[in-house]
């Protein structure tokens, strides 16, 4: 049978939550649940440093403002986990290309993770802070929860994780006005940020909060 719906899976999940991913999938190889994990995905130093960074990651991600700057930092390196994985899980199955499975999972994680990163922004156009918990949790859940019925039945989670991707295009299209309101405020402030430096530049004056 072919690794694709697993792969797919995993790479929408990580580019929501790699570092989720990974830990998940490392268990489950590890306690026998699946032969489908590749041994270097098992191993104890990288499931302690996936554990950790998941950790890092649930408190920053239910922060505003502070889970769009992890979002923008994790641009690059979402999508490539989702890539590697891909190519791991091809690799320990034999049944899909390498490349072919990097591309898929890669390119699934980008499009999640821009959908996580735009919900997001779209979120913090209100400054309460409860709804990016709700919505933290929901996604640690969410991944949790595909990844796990992935590992017993990757068709139909394949299936579930491309309309939930579907899903999120569509909801991002929908606000994507909120969203360019926040890039603005985000742009304005930087700005803000970047007169009052150079005023303090000419005058003199010393940074706020420092003693004279």
């Amino acid at each position: 049978m072919s690794v694709l719906p697993l792969v797919f899976t995993s790479g929408w999940a990580s580019g929501i939550n790699a570092y989720a991913v990974v830990l998940l999938l490392g268990i489950f190889g590890r306690t026998g649940l699946t032969d489908e994990v590749p041994a270097s995905l098992q191993r104890t130093d990288v499931l302690i440093i996936a554990a950790v960074l998941f950790l890092c990651e649930a408190v920053a991600d239910k922060v505003p403002y502070v889970d769009s700057i992890w979002d923008t930092v994790h641009t690059v390196i979402r999508p490539v986990s989702g890539g590697v994985i891909g190519a791991l899980l091809a690799g320990q199955s034999g049944s899909l290309s390498d490349i072919t499975a990097g591309v898929v999972g890669g390119s699934t994680a980008l499009a999640s993770h821009f959908v996580k990163a735009g919900t997001r922004m779209a979120i913090n156009s209100s400054p309460e802070p409860f709804t990016n918990v709700a919505m933290s949790i929901a996604e640690d859940l969410g991944v949790a929860g595909l990844i796990t019925f992935a590992i017993f039945n990757p068709e139909a989670a394949a299936i579930i994780a491309g309309v939930l991707l579907a899903i999120g295009l569509a909801l991002m299209i929908y606000l994507w006005g909120r969203i360019r309101r926040f890039l603005r405020r985000r742009a304005q402030r930087r700005e803000e940020k970047r007169l009052a430096a150079e005023a303090r530049a000419v005058t003199g004056a010393p940074p706020p909060g420092r003693p004279f």
